[in-house]
């Protein structure tokens, strides 16, 4: 068979995932990745050397089946050397009479001592924190690794507004993906949603009529659907223990926005400078996330209550980070 010449849209370089943690997220991520064909090789890393080769080894008998790939995992760190993407999903298990927060100084203990590493294997890597509490650890993150704000981000609310847009989808019967509505501020009880400037197909959301001519999203639809959106993940984990399907997608979707340079434009948290005047605090805005990682930041027409609304998120998030020593 004859070589393809360069130019014909192939991609010729061999890209390679990395995955810290070999759980549910992790696991799941690296699947959701390999159904999508992201990447060439995929590569798990977890302190844990039973768990990891075996995830490893099950994924790698499905490759048949999926965009060829190779499958490694080990609880060696340099497995994932030589990474384009590292992905960060570990973090500690919670014990019995352990608090979040405590749960959450576990968290970013196990990244401090695993990301200086991470950058010495993989120095050209870019960062994508998908461990909670996400905007507290990405800002960590960033302090201890040293990395440009633009390689190392968090997923944010990228999952919170495809939560929105399910629920949107549902309220109004039109497909998930006609909707355009973003989450904002922290992946957690403080973010709130851009009502003002979402919309299904061209027409603005908060002008959207039901079949009989009735506005479909008043005030009450909307605070039960932004309610809906907070408390959707307790219920998943009341449930079943963890979230891992909607979050593997979602991260993997980030993903391909970087090993593609595609420039999309999604909700991810990143370090804010004078973004609405809001700085030094890590925190989901759109923005473009390309070959680099998160480049420029989107500055959404906002009303003045979304605006106070983002404020009041940012602060709880710092109001966090301080609580760490950050």
């Amino acid at each position: 068979m004859t070589a393809q010449a360069p130019g014909d849209g192939t991609r010729r370089r061999t890209t390679k995932l990395g995955i810290v943690g070999a759980g549910a997220v992790g696991a799941t991520l690296a699947y959701a990745a390999l159904m999508r064909g992201v990447a060439k090789n995929v590569a798990l890393f977890d302190v844990n050397a039973a768990k990891v080769h075996a995830e490893a080894l099950d994924l790698s008998h499905g490759i048949q089946f999926v965009p060829m790939a190779h499958v490694g995992g080990s609880d060696d760190i340099e497995v994932l050397a030589d990474s384009d993407v590292i992905v960060f999903t570990a973090g500690a298990k919670q014990k019995p009479g352990q608090s979040r927060l405590d749960l959450a100084e576990s968290t970013i203990g196990i990244m401090r001592a695993i990301l200086p590493r991470l950058v010495e294997v993989a120095p050209d890597a870019v960062h994508l924190i998908v461990t909670n509490p996400v905007d507290v650890v990405t800002y960590a993150a960033l302090q201890v690794s040293g990395l440009p704000p633009e390689r190392l981000f968090g997923s944010g609310t990228v999952l919170d507004s495809s939560r929105l847009r399910f629920l949107l989808a549902e309220h109004t019967g039109v497909a998930a993906q006609s909707v355009h509505a973003y989450v904002i501020g922290e992946h957690g009880d403080s973010e709130l949603p851009l009502w003002s400037s979402a919309s299904i197909g061209s027409v603005p959301l908060l002008q959207w009529r039901t079949p009989d001519g009735r506005i479909a999203l008043d005030e009450e639809a909307r605070s039960r659907i932004a309610t809906d959106v907070v408390q959707s993940a307790y219920r998943v984990i009341e449930g079943k223990g963890a979230t891992n399907y909607a979050i593997g997608l979602a991260a993997t979707r980030v993903i391909e926005a970087v090993l593609y340079d595609e420039r999309r434009i999604l909700p991810v948290s990143s370090l804010l400078d004078d973004y609405y005047g809001i700085s030094d605090v890590c925190l989901s805005v759109p923005a473009i996330v390309h070959a680099g990682g998160v480049g420029d930041r989107i500055e959404v027409p906002m009303t003045d209550e979304e605006l106070s609304g983002l404020r009041a998120s940012a602060e709880a998030v710092r109001s966090t980070a301080r609580r760490f020593g950050f």
